[in-house]
């Protein structure tokens, strides 16, 4: 038996509610189907020919070309203002930057700047104490209201 197979991708008007219908019928019923769209998409092709008018079809069998969107919405001087801010701001971070005097020519692992270590805050005895002289007493009066 010879099979033959159907687009139905072409067809829009077969939507997700008859999706559940084209499981019922028969593979006869199928075919015919596919038969009537095809007179029908030749028959209004048709008569847009005799009508001269260029009309959309119900059920066209041709995709639909897409209309291609512009994406993004910047002109060219819209981004040329950025870049140049953006310049701007490299320049005045570079600027502050001191420059290096010479570089060496053989750079077998680059030298990492050493940044001043930032001072270690410590406290001292009496603060701590003080810490854990209140932490006790808030303990103390938690287990106090269990009793």
């Amino acid at each position: 038996m010879e099979q033959t197979r159907i687009d139905f991708q072409s067809y829009k008007v077969l939507t997700i509610p008859t999706m559940s219908l084209i499981n019922s019928l028969s593979v006869q019923q199928l075919r015919q189907a596919a038969d009537l769209k095809d007179k029908i998409a030749s028959l209004e092709k048709q008569l847009n020919s005799l009508l001269g008018s260029p009309a959309k079809t119900v059920a066209s069998t041709k995709p639909a070309a897409k209309a291609i969107k512009k994406k993004g919405g910047m002109s060219a001087a819209g981004k040329a203002r950025i870049a140049a801010a953006q310049k701007a701001r490299w320049a005045k971070i570079k600027a502050a930057k001191p420059v290096a005097a010479a570089k060496p020519t053989v750079a077998a692992k680059p030298a990492v700047a050493a940044k001043p270590a930032k001072k270690k805050f410590t406290m001292s005895a009496a603060a701590k104490a003080k810490i854990s002289a209140a932490a006790k007493a808030r303990w103390a009066k938690i287990k106090a209201a269990k009793k």
